[in-house]
């Protein structure tokens, strides 16, 4: 979701995701199902005290505290691993300004869309990102995704079209809504470029390295925002400014224990239940659910998600069934 979805591959939730056992057993698969249950929970709730924060403070200022209040929550965890000092060896640092970069885009970006959108819409967003890396690695990695990741692709991207829709039902166009969904496609994008950096990473930096540094660069970042305008929160402000930053450093700690115990196939169908977070609490904070329509386009850009990270499965069966020539 935005301000950072759950994602299972990469981008800017997957900073602390090491890689799966090779078999994990059942109960492992149990337990890492269950972890990212409540990671995908602790992300949406992140999302909510962003979207609250909005109301009173500028995106900068919440940057800053969505990343320096996730930082104690992701050092307690190393410490708890014993990767802590010796986590934060880099031998990267130019390759974790590079992931910053694209990373704060794309978190300022997913704040700009909650703003403007119920949470379900813009957590709907958040998921194109794994669609437009099926374009993107036919036009710069030259890889031939299948039939079925393809046309998820195309249906994901009209998916977009159909939560525009209402925007156009006026007199003239919502500007809210063109804002929030501009902003959101924009996030999408920025996050499948963060993929390339945070690949680049992964080949001599651990998981935790990633997730610190990361925590660490947006909080200056947000900071270097101050001097153009922050606000002194109200007590309920400061509490979702904190909150988010815990929630998400929360986020972060389980859906790490999630890849330790589960693959990511199997746990790719649970990230989805973002959506029904973000509904119920749409519903029971704010008091309101998107248009029929908006929501028929959110669910559609989820189920088109969904079926890019599986589509690999079901080409390997085929080709398993398919005869010996």
């Amino acid at each position: 979701m935005p301000g950072q979805t759950p994602d299972p591959s990469a981008g800017s939730h997957a900073d602390s995701v090491p890689a799966p056992s090779p078999v994990p057993s059942s109960s492992g698969n149990s337990a890492g199902i269950m972890l990212r249950l409540v990671s995908a929970g602790l992300f949406v709730v992140m999302s909510l005290f962003v979207r609250l924060a909005s109301a009173e403070a500028p995106v900068g200022q919440i940057v800053f505290f969505r990343s320096a209040f996730a930082i104690p929550p992701i050092v307690a965890y190393l410490m708890w691993r014993r990767q802590f000092p010796s986590a934060l060896r880099t031998r990267q640092p130019v390759g974790h300004l590079k992931r910053n970069f694209y990373g704060g885009m794309a978190m300022v970006l997913s704040f700009v869309s909650l703003a403007y959108l119920p949470l379900a819409l813009a957590t709907a967003l958040g998921f194109l990102a794994p669609l437009l890396a099926v374009p993107a690695a036919m036009l710069f990695l030259r890889e031939r995704p299948g039939a079925v990741a393809i046309g998820a692709a195309l249906v994901g991207f009209a998916g977009v079209v159909l939560m525009l829709v209402p925007a156009f039902e006026g007199p003239t166009p919502d500007r809210g809504t063109l804002i929030g969904v501009a902003a959101g496609l924009a996030m999408a994008f920025a996050t499948a470029a963060g993929r390339v950096q945070i690949k680049t990473l992964t080949a001599t930096e651990a998981p935790g390295t990633i997730a610190f540094y990361f925590a660490l660069l947006c909080a200056l970042g947000g900071l270097a925002s101050w001097p153009f305008g922050w606000v002194t929160p109200s007590g309920l402000s400061l509490a979702c400014l904190i909150g988010a930053g815990i929630s998400g450093g929360l986020a972060h700690i389980t859906m790490t224990e999630a890849m330790a115990r589960a693959s990511v196939s199997t746990q790719a169908p649970f990230d989805y239940t973002a959506m029904l977070w973000a509904l119920i609490l749409d519903a029971a904070i704010f008091g309101l659910l998107p248009s029929p329509v908006s929501l028929a386009g959110a669910f559609v850009i989820a189920a088109s998600a969904l079926v890019v990270p599986l589509s690999g499965r079901f080409t390997a069966r085929s080709e398993a069934l398919r005869p010996a020539r």
